[in-house]
């Protein structure tokens, strides 16, 4: 599988894509621009954030959509914003970084330390009326959670133990965390993830150059390939949902890097997505 360059190298930080109809396409963010960035048939389009980063973002059941700044949730009415700050988190030396909503349709927002503070990020979770909870502390690069197609299921990377986890789903609380796989340090380092419909677990390797897919039992099913190190995040879109999206960063890279780093990417593996889950607030 040849992974064909959508964009070339738009961004400088392209991470964490999702699809949804009601933006008409796959969107993604541009980390340190603070943008929301949307393909689209007539072409790209940004939508900056007031703040100085953006994590991910998420449709709402209501229309628009919920976006994570560095420490600060941005609520729109409108697919094509203005959003608006709607609620700012005391993470202390930690900044927001990915996250999902699960089958209930609550948000589940990670963090990741800033300054080498060490193991100071956590995953919260937002009710529609916004009540905060606490999921998970003690992380360090949050990375990419996503639920199995039954929901009894949900998926984690903590970045920093080279790990993909796997964690039960009991009343909607994650339980029972253990390893789903092991990463080795010459393959890369997990980051974002997506879920298919198979229940497939698919991986983007960070300083690894490519996507690994892995069966519901955690056996390597596929490697695809990227001509860029900094692979970020997958997602499944397209009118089928049969679309793998790749995001790549060139974070770290001059000005005049002169790869494809920063591009996003989109293949098709054989297998289809999950739709996304909008935000019930």
């Amino acid at each position: 599988m040849t992974p064909e360059n959508l964009t070339g190298p738009v961004c400088v930080h392209a991470e964490a894509p999702v699809w949804s109809a009601s933006w008409g396409g796959v969107r993604w963010v541009d980390g340190e621009a603070a943008d929301l960035v949307t393909l689209r048939d007539d072409g790209i389009h940004r939508l900056h954030l007031d703040d100085d980063y953006a994590a991910f973002v998420r449709p709402r059941v209501r229309g628009g959509f919920a976006a994570f700044g560095a420490r600060t949730l941005h609520l729109s009415e409108s697919a094509d914003g203005p959003a608006r700050p709607a609620q700012r988190f005391d993470l202390g030396s930690a900044r927001f970084n990915d996250g999902t909503v699960d089958p209930q349709g609550r948000l589940l927002a990670g963090s990741m330390a800033t300054d080498d503070a060490g193991s100071v990020g956590r995953v919260i979770r937002l009710t529609a009326d916004l009540d905060e909870s606490e999921v998970l502390s003690g992380v360090e690069v949050s990375n990419g959670i996503a639920f199995a197609p039954d929901g009894a299921l949900a998926y984690y990377v903590d970045t920093a133990t080279g790990r993909v986890d796997v964690f039960d789903v009991d009343d909607g609380d994650l339980t029972g965390r253990r390893p789903f796989v092991r990463i080795s340090g010459e393959e890369g380092m997990p980051d974002g993830l997506t879920v298919a419909a198979d229940g497939s677990v698919w991986v983007a390797l960070w300083n690894g150059s490519a996507v690994h897919g892995y069966s519901p039992e955690g056996t390597l099913i596929a490697r695809i390939p990227l001509p860029v190190a900094q692979v970020s995040a997958c997602t499944f879109g397209g009118d089928d949902l049969g679309t793998l999206f790749i995001t790549t960063s060139a974070q770290g890279l001059g000005r005049d890097h002169g790869t494809e780093a920063g591009s996003l990417f989109a293949v098709r593996p054989g297998v289809r997505g999950l739709p996304v889950v909008p935000f019930a607030g």
